[in-house]
């Protein structure tokens, strides 16, 4: 199944105006982990080949649906809600719904970069210090173009 290419930048976007929205009813723990999470989202978004990132914030994208459950159903209380109380609900719960289907295209990305059950290797234009290629020896066959080893 071939996803839609969806921006992470959107993604955060969305996510963080539903969770500012849903600040309007739900305090403490609610906002401390949906914008600890969307700051490991920017952290994706500013590290474009983080591996690392980007599994950070799929995991806690999963956690916070989890958290998100839990917190919406112990402090909703339906009877005493006024109108902008029951708007900022509704908006937590529209971005608890949203979750998973941000989560398949968070995983989607996360492959693209190359991640996947242990292969978090950072791909950059540096070569690594310990890589298999032996270097050319500048000295093998300096006999033959003229030098002479020196002895002492």
């Amino acid at each position: 199944m071939e996803l839609p290419a969806v921006n992470l930048k959107m993604i955060l976007l969305v996510h963080w105006l539903l969770t500012t929205w849903g600040c309007i009813t739900f305090s403490g723990p609610y906002p401390w982990a949906n914008f600890t999470i969307l700051a490991v989202g920017v952290w994706a978004v500013a590290q474009r080949d983080s591996v690392d990132a980007m599994s950070l914030f799929l995991g806690g994208l999963a956690a916070t649906i989890f958290l998100d459950i839990v917190h919406i159903s112990v402090f909703y209380r339906q009877a005493s809600f006024t109108d902008t109380q029951r708007f900022g609900a509704g908006m937590a719960i529209l971005s608890l719904l949203l979750k998973p289907l941000s989560c398949c295209f968070v995983y989607h990305m996360y492959r693209e970069r190359g991640g996947f059950l242990g292969t978090s290797q950072e791909r950059s234009g540096y070569q690594t210090i310990d890589s298999p290629e032996a270097p050319a020896d500048p000295f093998v066959g300096s006999e033959g173009r003229g030098h002479s080893p020196q002895g002492y």
